[in-house]
């Protein structure tokens, strides 16, 4: 009697830099819609301890573990723990000798500079500069970084890729969180597209089983800028789709701290626990009874919804603001 192969596990991340929750609604995104309704969006409260930099936030997103634990406090690295933390395309590579890939151009996550690399030994590296710190060269990065990510997903066999796209945040640095920053979100979610065509056009595509996740690391001020604890600012966002994640709304709030722990789980790669993970799968955020102040009703709902009377939450509810 034969048995068909179980399928190939693989994790595509996409990390779009410094791209406003609030502002999702308002710019064409047919591409990660597809992936919010294959699974979830959600927005993610940046922690009080982590500051509201790509360097710390990144560091998260891709370790598992906080900035206690990791050290990054700003963009500059110097003073991590990278090598008792690492990202989790070096941990795959180092000690399963999985094929991992990353792809980007900001210099400290993938060069020996400013404290950097964040990741320090994937398998594979592509690391495509801006010329210059402008938004249309940063553009034309991001269209390199997308190409060449393409032809790896296309022509390679990584299990875990992540790529880095930075010109929405540079928009919104040097020209605010207007017309130009949404049509940059636009253009970023194009080439997300280009990266999940490169995914289905893979010849073996019908023996995986492909987990996306798009991730920001923080959000942005009016007028451009962050740093800061504004709401529009700590507020990012993770959208993932795949055979483990339940389409809908998780509900408990996600963390930066759960990307690179799905990324394990996705893969079937049992977490050790002396990797001391912050985060959790989001496979692993299950629905909670809730109990209503008002009216007492008990339901299991989102984190972000009220009761069915539209009654407040109860004191232990983690909701994001706005929530009743």
């Amino acid at each position: 009697m034969s048995t068909s192969a179980s399928p190939r596990r693989r994790v595509l991340v996409v990390g779009i830099d410094g791209v406003r929750f609030d502002l999702l609604p308002d710019a064409a995104t047919p591409h990660l819609d597809a992936v919010a309704a294959a699974g979830f969006l959600a927005p993610i409260e940046i922690g009080e301890a982590t500051p509201t930099m790509s360097g710390p936030c990144w560091t998260t997103i891709v370790t598992g573990v906080g900035v206690a634990r990791h050290g990054v406090h700003g963009n500059h690295f110097g003073g991590h723990r990278l090598d008792v933390f690492p990202d989790f395309t070096t941990r795959l590579a180092r000690e399963d000798g999985r094929r991992t890939f990353v792809a980007g151009g900001w210099d400290p996550l993938l060069l020996a500079r400013d404290g950097g690399p964040l990741f320090a030994a994937p398998a594979r590296l592509s690391y495509i500069a801006p010329r210059a710190d402008t938004c249309e060269d940063w553009e034309l990065c991001d269209d390199q970084v997308t190409a060449e990510a393409v032809h790896v997903l296309g022509t390679d066999d990584p299990e875990a890729s992540f790529v880095y796209l930075g010109a929405v945040d540079e928009t919104g640095h040097l020209r605010g969180c207007g017309p130009e920053y949404l049509q940059a979100i636009e253009r970023a979610d194009e080439r997300l597209g280009r990266l999940l065509a490169a995914v289905r056009a893979r010849p073996a595509h019908a023996r995986e089983d492909w987990t996306v996740i798009v991730a920001t690391d923080h959000g942005h001020r009016d007028t451009g800028g962050h740093g800061g604890r504004t709401r529009e600012e700590r507020t990012a966002w993770v959208a993932c789709c795949g055979p483990d994640v339940a389409a809908g709304p998780p509900a408990r709030r996600p963390r930066l701290e759960d990307v690179a722990a799905h990324v394990y789980a996705a893969l079937g790669r049992a977490a050790d626990p002396h990797w001391t993970l912050d985060g959790m799968p989001f496979s692993a955020l299950a629905a909670p009874s809730r109990a209503c102040r008002r009216c007492s009703s008990t339901w299991t709902a989102p984190w972000w919804t009220p009761s069915p009377c539209g009654g407040r939450r109860p004191k232990s509810w983690p909701g994001p603001w706005g929530t009743p």
